[in-house]
C-alpha cells in the first residue's frame, strides 16, 4: 500500500458463523483512479461495498479512507466518500433542488454555501435544467444523475458507485459512463458491476472477486494491450484450411467465412509468414488482426468453473 493512496484496504475480511463472505482483501486506490470491481453473483461484491462505506462492520482487517480507519474514525471516513447504493434513496415526491438541499444539509454543508454546492453537483451532472422538477417525474436515466448528484454534493475524494447503470436503456448508459469517466479526473471511483463493456469503457484499474477473495487486479491498458495467442486474417484466394495449418507456430486453424480465418498459435507470431506465403501464393492478403483478450474473454476464464453463494441475502 502506498501512504499517497486515498483507499486502503488490508486483509478484510467477513464472516458468517463459518462462512466467508469475503476473505483476506487487499488493494488500494489512488487519487484520479477509476477502479472497477467485478465478479458474479454471490462472490462478495455487496458484502465488500457495504465495508467500505461503513454499513457494515468488517470480522478482520482494516478500512482507511483518506488515513482515517472506517471503524476507529466513522465520522471523518464517511465525511470522504459519496455513496450510490444500486437503488438510489430518492424521494420521488420532491423536487431536484429540493431533495439535494436536503442531502447538502445531512451532510452538514454550511447553509451560506449549499446553493453553490447545488449548482455545482446538478452543472457536473447535466441537471441544471430540471432542478423545479419532481423526480418521479423524471426518467430513470435522469433519475440516477440525481442519486450520483446527491453522491459528490459534498465534495468527497471517494466515490462509491453500486450498478450505477442497472435498468437504464443505452443512451442512458452511455450517458452515465460519459459521467463516471468525467468524475474520475478529479475523485477517486469505485464502481461495483457486473456490466464488463462498462468497465472497459470507464475504469483505469479492474479487479473480479470470486467466492470472496480477489483473484485479479490489473490496469485496463495492461488489459487491452496483452495478446491472446491468435489472430484473424483475410484471403481473397485462401489456401485450404490443411495448408495454413503448415504454416510455422500455426497449432490450430477455425473458419470465420469463406475468406477469413482465425489462426491459433505458440511461441512468435506467424504474421511475417502469412505475408510472405501470401505474396508467393497469391493468397490475396487483405486483413490480419493481432487477437486480444477481452474483459469478458478473461471474466470467464477465471469464474466459469467456480461456484459461489455470499452467505449474505443479496443478489450479487
Amino acid at each position: 500500500m502506498t501512504s499517497q493512496a486515498v483507499v486502503q484496504v488490508e486483509n478484510l475480511s467477513r464472516f458468517y458463523q463459518n462462512q466467508s463472505a469475503i476473505k483476506n482483501l487487499s488493494f488500494s486506490l489512488n487519487a484520479g483512479e477509476v477502479l472497477g470491481f467485478l465478479g458474479p453473483n454471490g462472490a462478495g461484491k455487496s458484502t465488500t461495498m457495504k465495508i467500505l462505506t461503513g454499513n457494515l462492520a468488517p470480522s478482520e482487517g482494516q478500512v482507511r479512507i483518506k488515513g482515517f480507519d472506517i471503524i476507529e474514525s466513522p465520522r471523518e471516513a464517511k465525511q470522504q466518500i459519496g455513496y450510490l447504493p444500486e437503488h438510489p434513496p430518492l424521494y420521488c415526491e420532491a423536487s431536484v433542488d429540493e431533495y439535494l438541499k436536503y442531502c447538502a444539509q445531512l451532510r452538514g454543508i454550511r447553509r451560506q454555501s449549499i446553493n453553490k454546492a447545488l449548482d455545482v453537483s446538478k452543472q457536473q451532472c447535466g441537471l441544471s435544467d430540471v432542478g423545479r422538477r419532481l423526480i418521479g417525474h423524471l426518467s430513470k436515466g435522469y433519475q440516477q444523475r440525481v442519486g450520483i448528484a446527491q453522491a459528490i454534493i459534498h465534495n468527497p475524494p471517494v466515490i462509491i458507485l453500486d450498478e450505477p447503470t442497472v435498468g437504464l436503456d443505452p443512451i442512458q448508459m452511455r450517458d452515465i459512463r460519459h459521467l463516471i469517466k468525467k468524475l474520475g479526473q478529479e475523485h477517486s471511483v469505485i464502481l461495483s458491476t457486473h456490466i464488463l463493456s462498462e468497465v472497459q469503457a470507464t475504469c483505469d484499474q479492474v479487479q473480479i472477486i470470486q467466492q470472496g477473495e480477489l483473484i485479479y487486479h490489473s490496469s485496463i491498458e495492461t488489459l487491452n494491450l496483452s495478446q491472446a495467442p491468435s489472430m484473424t486474417i483475410g484471403l481473397n484466394q485462401p489456401p485450404t484450411i490443411e495448408q495454413l495449418k503448415q504454416l510455422d507456430q500455426v497449432t490450430h486453424v477455425k473458419a470465420i467465412d469463406e475468406q477469413r480465418f482465425e489462426l491459433f498459435f505458440e511461441g512468435e507470431s506467424p504474421a511475417q509468414a502469412i505475408v510472405q506465403q501470401s505474396v508467393q501464393q497469391q493468397w490475396e492478403l487483405y486483413e490480419l488482426i493481432p487477437g486480444q483478450q477481452s474483459l469478458e474473454d478473461l471474466f470467464i476464464e477465471l469464474t466459469q468453473d467456480e461456484t459461489s453463494v455470499d452467505p449474505e441475502v443479496t443478489n450479487k
